[in-house]
């Protein structure tokens, strides 16, 4: 068996933006910290970071209308969405300085300018937008906020949703012309580049079986690499699970008590999408739309600009289904192997109070081609199947946990794991995922090493100038953070 023969500072299990986000600040705080990275697959970004597996959005709340949902009594409020677009800004100001440190190159191979519509129709919805907007242009961060029922002016922000569409149809959208189109793959790849560089070891088809404490307080860590079966252990002073829809198995090997009553619920889904230039000429935003009643955040519909590796593309979905797998290249058997004594009350309870979701889900399940390409006509009326194929989107899994007053909740978003020495930490979850990866990584440096962070901070600050500090309650300091990171990343501003 093959062994370190000394422990390493760092272990991160699994190669997506996640580790890349955690081991890239902690090479820059600590240069002097030995890192080693173990992905099972042949390569980095191949799940949920892969760009064709997920939409690459840049969640920053300005079209997701998840993020503010109708209250019973109509009403609509902001909080939510501007944390969500806050957690982005962090984000933003740690690509820009990587950027100016010369630590990932030119911008644009993985982040690019593309506004951010939301566009609905029916008077309810068209008078909730309404709503939703006259809360949001008042706020610093969503400066700029366009409203409009014009077909007209709609037209003007994205003639493919109004050509072909009845002239009676009550709309409304609303544009944010600041928004990007983020491909987490292409960074995913600069960020391991990055640490590589710097000696971090990278150990791909290297699959994790085992998380071991030992007597001193660090962790063994066991698997096989898979090209010639060879197994391995690695002793390290900390660890982070970094593995997607695979955290929690592992997490449970662990046997901390923290992940003690957490499950997961696996979605997975399929997009529409075309490649034809001129089709892909025709709309240059991202339009998110109404979520379906029970539809899970990740499946509210929307039609995307995405480039990737230079090429333009659109996306249209997801369409969510269900599959047992916690990752798109796992095992049928996740699902149930996950099942444990301490999590199946809260995993009954969320099913018995999710029964919408349920429907939703078994809806999708059964709908045929020709339902799902009118699902893209709803959004763009003059759609020609010919132009569009179907892909498989990544697996999700929602977290599930316990909860005193109903016995179990579906978590939706992410959470932080991580035991009360601090010595192993891991993520759960979903949306909004990859583009909150500062300042979830930044929760966990500050859970997981208590000693070393107020020392940091100072450099912290320096690489994020907004942490510590909220850009929403200065409209002055939002204009001037948002100018900046948009200069160095070349984005409209």
């Amino acid at each position: 068996m093959n062994a370190s023969p000394n422990p390493v500072d760092v272990v991160l299990i699994g190669g997506g933006i996640m580790s890349a986000t955690l081991g890239t600040f902690i090479k820059k705080l600590q240069p002097d910290w030995s890192i080693q990275i173990f992905e099972r697959l042949d390569g980095v970004a191949q799940e949920s970071s892969n760009p064709w597996n997920n939409a690459g959005t840049g969640h920053a709340a300005l079209c997701e209308l998840n993020y503010m949902p109708e209250k019973a009594d109509g009403s609509v409020e902001a909080s939510k969405a501007v944390v969500i677009n806050e957690q982005f800004q962090q984000s933003r100001q740690f690509w820009s300085h990587l950027v100016e440190s010369g630590d990932v190159p030119e911008p644009s191979t993985f982040i690019n300018s593309t506004p951010h519509m939301t566009f609905v129709s029916g008077e309810k919805n068209v008078e909730y937008l309404r709503r939703r907007y006259e809360v949001l242009k008042g706020e610093p961060l969503f400066e700029g906020i366009e409203f409009s029922e014009d077909p007209k002016v709609i037209y003007g922000w994205a003639p493919t949703l109004m050509r072909g569409r009845a002239k009676s149809q009550a709309v409304a959208a609303t544009r944010i012309v600041t928004g990007t189109d983020v491909d987490f793959g292409r960074l995913s790849h600069q960020l391991f580049d990055f640490l590589t560089a710097r000696g971090a070891a990278l150990r791909l088809s290297h699959s994790v079986s085992k998380l071991a404490k030992q007597a001193d307080g660090s962790w063994n860590v066991t698997g096989r690499n898979i090209v010639g079966a060879t197994p391995f252990t690695v002793n390290a002073r900390f660890v982070f699970v970094g593995a997607g829809g695979g955290a929690l198995a592992l997490l449970q090997k662990s046997g901390i008590p923290e992940v003690r009553g957490f499950g997961g619920f696996p979605i997975s889904g399929e997009f529409y999408r075309t490649d034809n230039p001129a089709v892909v000429a025709e709309h240059r935003a991202k339009v998110y739309g109404k979520a379906a009643v029970g539809a899970p955040p990740m499946s509210v519909p929307h039609l995307d600009a995405r480039v990737v590796d230079g090429e333009s593309s659109l996306l249209f979905g997801p369409y969510a289904g269900f599959s047992p797998k916690f990752l798109k290249k796992g095992s049928w058997l996740d699902l149930p192997l996950s099942i444990r004594t301490h999590n199946i009350g809260p995993m009954l309870a969320v099913a018995r109070d999710n029964f919408d979701l349920l429907k939703y889900l078994i809806g999708e399940l059964v709908a045929s081609k020709d339902k799902k390409f009118a699902a893209l006509k709803e959004f763009m009326p003059n759609a020609q199947k010919k132009d569009w194929y179907l892909i498989t989107a990544g697996q999700r899994v929602q977290v599930m946990k316990k909860d005193a007053a109903k016995g179990g909740v579906l978590q939706f978003g992410t959470e932080v794991v991580s035991a009360a020495d601090g010595s192993i930490a891991g993520l759960l979850g979903a949306s909004p995922g990859a583009s909150t990866a500062v300042p979830i990584m930044l929760d966990v440096l500050e859970r997981c090493f208590p000693a070393q962070f107020p020392g940091w901070k100072a450099q912290i600050t320096e690489m994020i100038p907004s942490f510590g500090t909220e850009l929403s309650h200065s409209p002055q300091a939002a204009r001037e953070e948002l100018a900046a990171t948009a200069a160095v990343l070349r984005l409209a501003n």
